[in-house]
């Protein structure tokens, strides 16, 4: 057996498998008793054959084994760490996943109603409480505390493993039973709150005291009658809404109980790293024409979400002041600019003249539409037709989509990177995103800029990594054709995007095939944690993908930051650094905060906050080399994402896909670029 510690060591060992036990309303996983060969017991939960293709059963065991990760790197040192059942490794890349913990002590209270000693009620309830406390430093919710769940030996209390946690913050899910959930967790509305576990404890107790569960989603009547209870009663303990009981720390003075973390908070090992990426924001203001970028920006209504994002308050100072940030200039309508040929970099207009159609040996033939009377035939026959260049040698001629030319001002998306560092696998996830209307929540729509170049790449592609099969890497080539591309609609407003994915080989070198990219209208630099970061966790998939670290950082992002036009010290064109394969590092802190979210939720505050973490984890464990894009580009945001969310094995993803915030920074780019209804992109990245 083998598996991964809590701290992230990997850990091999034999071990004597038990009989199988049943979970009830735990299904489809399942448990048993593992014997190590140094004599520990441990409780193993795992998700067997059968269930393979559980996609939330998976998120759910993956989730549990980030909750436990948290509260032991955060208190498996300490002594009142006891109170929860503590984690002993996991693996989650095992033909069946699985997550060990250490056997518990003590037997659940449910038997014990009514015959604690007034001394174990007093103890109990502390060490609940307590507990609660720590999940709430931790950023988690159990939301599983009940008679069955809670054990007791006497001394301690345990709390089951957190199979059922949420982050504090994250909407509710709909979870547990009266009376023990409370109600708004039951029905699922608002957001998880540590007050929810409070209900839960409150519950408990007056269970253990009085015999009787309680109403469901009242205030037990009967309060008075037990001493320890009416006080507790009337803090609004078992207040309906979480809003009106009280926090953990204010039941613990109540208690009067110490609080073990309200001594200094330990020292936060990013910090120097984060006030390096304030410092460095704040010379990108600095320096002579960044403060006020171009007033250019199109007018859209504002969507449902806000996307206002983050802009330094003061504009030109070094950071952020006590002012709000001062209101934005009366929108100004976009400049008459001439479409360019996003290859030859050269003006091109609609010319009916040039046009061609692809025949099925995907061989160009000319189409003459100067006969066709019908518009809607004529139309359709456009979306689907090239121009061809002007500009273009008659030896090396190349085309363009006719939407392109007669849209708005187009967008050209460049993934940079090293080859095998996931850019192929990256965009793939985006656009199988966007097909399922992942950017519809931010007021965009979006059509194929050419049907059957989409269709090619949904088939050959999305399609093909949705069923669990790794794509081929991108070969090299001598002209850089794009990948695909979109027609993206937001606020009455339609624009070309067009993406392009290089090879690794061709980017890290100054040939004619990477002449296009001093046009590319917005970057995203694609950086692989197995070449970035110094982790020891890493080394084992190093070893078996033959992958290296690298101090000087990605080849490909220093030959194309060299290429790029300036103005000034800095590049113009938006940027947004993607560390990719982010699945392989998610149970940091730092990084699961952000992986385990969705991308719905992104605001002004997130999106600086998460470039913030990201930046500081990045330099903290790896060289500033990696850091590059940030430093050279005026506006550059840094995400955490996974194209895929598993380890492939063989060409195959044994448990299939899990792709995770890859639209973040795609959404980041086209707000920087102007695309995004209710986005100033001005404001963002600086």
């Amino acid at each position: 057996m083998k598996f991964l510690t809590p701290g992230g060591d990997a850990h091999r060992t034999t071990a004597r498998l038990h009989a199988d036990l049943r979970l009830p309303g735990r299904e489809p996983l399942t448990a048993r008793m593992v014997t190590l060969d140094d004599g520990r017991r441990l409780l193993q939960y795992r998700l067997p054959f059968s269930a393979q293709g559980d996609n939330a059963a998976y998120g759910a065991l993956e989730r549990q084994v980030g909750a436990g990760v948290a509260i032991e790197r955060r208190y498996g040192s300490e002594g009142f760490g006891e109170v929860f059942t503590r984690l002993a490794g996991f693996d989650l890349e095992a033909a069946e996943p699985y997550v060990l913990y250490r056997a518990p002590d003590g037997e659940p209270v449910a038997g014990r109603r009514g015959s604690l000693a007034v001394a174990e009620q007093q103890k109990l309830l502390a060490q609940l409480v307590l507990a609660v406390r720590l999940l709430e430093e931790a950023g988690l919710v159990h939301r599983e505390i009940t008679p069955d769940t809670v054990r007791w030996d006497g001394t301690h209390v345990r709390l089951a493993e957190p199979y059922a946690a949420q982050r504090i913050g994250e909407p509710r899910e709909s979870f547990g039973a009266a009376p023990w959930a409370p109600p708004e967790q039951r029905e699922g509305t608002g957001t998880a709150d540590t007050r929810d576990d409070l209900w839960a404890v409150g519950r408990l107790v007056y269970f253990l005291l009085s015999g009787r569960p309680g109403p469901a989603a009242e205030v037990p009547h009967d309060l008075g009658e037990f001493r320890r209870l009416a006080a507790l009663g009337d803090s609004g303990l078992f207040d309906p809404r979480a809003a009106n009981r009280p926090g953990p720390s204010d039941l613990m003075r109540l208690l009067r109980v110490p609080d073990p973390l309200a001594a200094a908070a330990p020292a936060d090992p990013l910090g120097a790293a984060r006030a390096e990426f304030d410092a460095q924001r704040a010379k990108k203001r600095e320096e002579p024409g960044t403060a006020e970028p171009p007033q250019e920006a199109y007018e859209y209504p504002v969507p449902r979400r806000s996307w206002r994002f983050w802009l330094p308050r003061g504009s030109g100072t070094a950071g952020p002041g006590p002012a709000d940030p001062p209101p934005p200039p009366a929108p100004l309508p976009p400049a008459e600019r001439p479409t360019l040929c996003p290859y030859c970099l050269l003006p091109v207009e609609y010319d009916e003249t040039r046009l061609f159609t692809l025949d099925s040996k995907r061989v160009f033939q000319p189409l003459d539409l100067s006969r066709e009377r019908r518009p809607m035939h004529r139309q359709d026959a456009l979306r689907q037709a090239y121009q061809s260049c002007p500009h273009a040698p008659a030896d090396a001629p190349h085309h363009l989509p006719v939407p392109f030319l007669t849209n708005g001002e187009p967008l050209t998306v460049a993934l940079v990177g090293s080859s095998a560092a996931g850019k192929t696998h990256l965009l793939a996830a985006m656009l199988g995103e966007i097909e399922k209307g992942g950017l519809e929540p931010y007021g965009l729509k979006c059509l194929p800029l050419n049907p059957d170049t989409h269709r090619e790449f949904i088939r050959e592609r999305v399609q093909r990594l949705h069923r669990g099969k790794m794509l081929e890497s991108t070969g090299q080539m001598s002209f850089a054709h794009f990948a695909d591309g979109l027609l993206v609609t937001g606020g009455g407003v339609t624009r070309p995007v067009l993406f392009f994915d290089l090879a690794g080989e061709d980017l890290a070198q100054n040939g004619e095939v990477t002449s296009f990219l001093m046009g590319v209208g917005a970057f995203i630099f694609v950086l692989d944690p197995l070449r970035a970061l110094r982790l020891p966790a890493l080394d084992p998939i190093r070893a078996k993908t033959g992958f290296q670290q690298r101090e000087l950082g990605d080849e490909a992002f220093t030959t194309v930051l060299n290429r790029v036009p300036r103005t000034g010290p800095w590049i113009e064109a938006p940027a947004a650094v993607a560390v990719n394969k982010s699945d392989l590092i998610r149970f940091d802190p730092s990084v699961d905060r952000w992986l385990s979210r969705g991308t719905a939720d992104l605001d002004e505050e997130a999106l600086l906050a998460e470039s913030r973490d990201a930046y500081a984890f990045v330099a903290h464990h790896g060289s500033a080399s990696w850091l590059k894009p940030f430093d050279d580009c005026a506006r550059c945001t840094l995400h955490f994402v996974a194209a895929t969310g598993a380890q492939v094995r063989g060409d195959v993803y044994p448990h299939g896909i899990r792709p995770r915030r890859v639209l973040t920074p795609l959404l980041s780019v086209f707000a920087m670029s102007g695309l995004l209804p209710g986005a100033r992109w001005r404001e963002v990245g600086t």
